[in-house]
């Protein structure tokens, strides 16, 4: 007898912002809007328990997603997912109330001891495809920690260039301004070549992919092992 793939319902904006996704192969799969305050209510009060996955989400031009509201799809037994920004953000706080952590993003909050929620934060525009204006600080993080483990850059002058961005509102927070920041303390030639070859930096989109890629939500259980690996994405 056919059974259909169980869905999940993804909210998501400018994460996805260069991904080029097959949705044939993700028929199970419903793109939703970043998430705002009583979308996760919303969505759980109007379809049968299911996945969710919570990606992008507004804090500043609208009230953001609760807790409280998660929590009850939790409870209602929705097994809901959270990554990348506002979801790594929500699925961090709410670690021991059910919620499930993925991918790089998720793992700074428990592993970095400065890291903030506004590290996910940027502008971009109000409609679809909801276009990236800043970068998140957290894609400039990793890729400063890439030049050092690279060995071309000092642990010292990573320091210095991601406090001056720390000290910035999120806003401001252009990827010419860390071009500059880099190049003045590691020379006009790298920062520019790193610049050049920024997407491999973006780890909200990437994990996003790895979390397509694993599709969690076609699986009825997530063992310890499968767990580790959805933490750490797709390899």
């Amino acid at each position: 007898m056919y059974r259909p793939l169980p869905k999940c319902f993804v909210f998501a904006g400018p994460s996805l912002w260069g991904m080029e996704i097959d949705h044939a192969r993700f028929p199970d799969v419903a793109w939703l809007p970043p998430v705002r305050r009583d979308d996760v209510q919303n969505l759980a009060a109007s379809e049968a328990p299911g996945c969710m996955a919570i990606v992008d989400g507004y804090f500043d031009q609208a009230l953001a997603v609760g807790h409280a509201e998660i929590r009850e799809a939790v409870d209602k037994g929705w097994r809901v997912w959270g990554l990348s920004s506002m979801g790594a953000i929500r699925a961090y706080e709410m670690r021991h109330l059910g919620v499930l952590g993925f991918g790089k993003v998720y793992a700074h909050f428990d592993v970095e001891d400065d890291f903030r929620d506004d590290e996910v934060a940027l502008l971009h525009a109000r409609d679809r495809p909801y276009r990236p204006i800043t970068e998140p600080l957290v894609h400039i993080r990793y890729g400063l920690q890439d030049l050092v483990e690279r060995r071309l850059l000092s642990e010292a002058d990573r320091h210095t260039v991601l406090d001056s961005l720390m000290q910035m509102w999120y806003g401001e927070r252009y990827l010419e301004v860390a071009e500059r920041l880099l190049a003045s303390v590691a020379g006009k030639e790298l920062a520019q070549r790193w610049r050049a070859d920024f997407g491999r930096y973006r780890i909200k989109s990437h994990d996003l992919a790895d979390f397509l890629a694993f599709a969690p939500w076609r699986h009825a259980s997530v063992d310890r092992d499968m767990r580790e690996a959805l933490l750490n994405g797709a390899k």
